[in-house]
């Protein structure tokens, strides 16, 4: 199993707007390519040098090759409806985890 983690650092301005965006089209989007099994939203609990609030977003895959299929086939659609909604306001990083142990 594979986590896609998406680190998001979102200007206040717009936080309301963009958590309704995330909850209710983006992660749901997310789900329905079919390629991650389930979602998990975090709060960072740390203040940042450069203000906004700092979210994480994990999605669960079944394999790296899955998570690659996404990359081919979706990701850049569902990186660029961020970016036309919320441009200039938003940093995102994105890393993959590799699950070794489960309890």
């Amino acid at each position: 199993m594979y986590i896609y983690n998406v680190t998001i650092n979102v200007e206040e301005s717009i936080i309301a707007p963009w958590l309704t965006w995330m909850k209710n089209t983006h992660i749901p989007e997310m789900l329905a390519t079919g390629k991650f099994s389930k979602a998990l939203m975090t709060r960072v609990l740390v203040e940042e040098e450069m203000g906004g609030v700092t979210y994480s977003i994990q999605y669960t895959t079944d394999s790296k090759a899955t998570l690659q299929k996404y990359y081919t086939e979706d990701a850049e659609k569902m990186r660029s409806q961020a970016a036309k909604l919320f441009a200039g306001k938003f940093v995102a990083f994105r890393t993959e985890l590799e699950i070794v142990s489960e309890h």
